[in-house]
């Protein structure tokens, strides 16, 4: 028999895998989330790690893309980047009632500058 958790990490990771390669993940509230989409095109969301805890799952997820729009006042560089977005979910018999994200500027900034 799954724990909680176990069946919680599973609707958090079909989650990311059915809807963030088709841009759910980037229809939030977050500041850069529309500049996300319009700059990297072509990026892919990959899952590297879950945690669990109860209604609580964490998930450090990779975005790797091709810097193709303006991003944070960055003209399109052409540049491969790869960075991490951490999403916070909250699971209630199956169903995600909450979710939140952050995105690691810090580590992309430094990839898009022109060379």
């Amino acid at each position: 028999m799954k724990t909680i958790e176990q069946k919680n990490i599973e609707t958090v990771t079909a989650f990311i895998e059915a809807f963030s390669n088709q841009n759910d993940l980037d229809s939030t509230d977050q500041f850069f989330s529309k500049q996300i989409g319009e700059a990297f095109p072509d990026k892919h969301y990959a899952v590297e790690e879950v945690i669990a805890q109860g209604e609580k799952v964490i998930a450090r997820i990779f975005m790797t893309g091709t810097h193709k729009g303006t991003f944070a006042g960055n003209s399109p560089t052409g540049n491969s980047v790869k960075a991490t977005q951490f999403r916070e979910f909250r699971v209630v018999d199956g169903q995600i009632v909450e979710h939140r994200g952050w995105f690691d500027t810090a580590t992309l900034l430094p990839q898009i500058k022109a060379n």
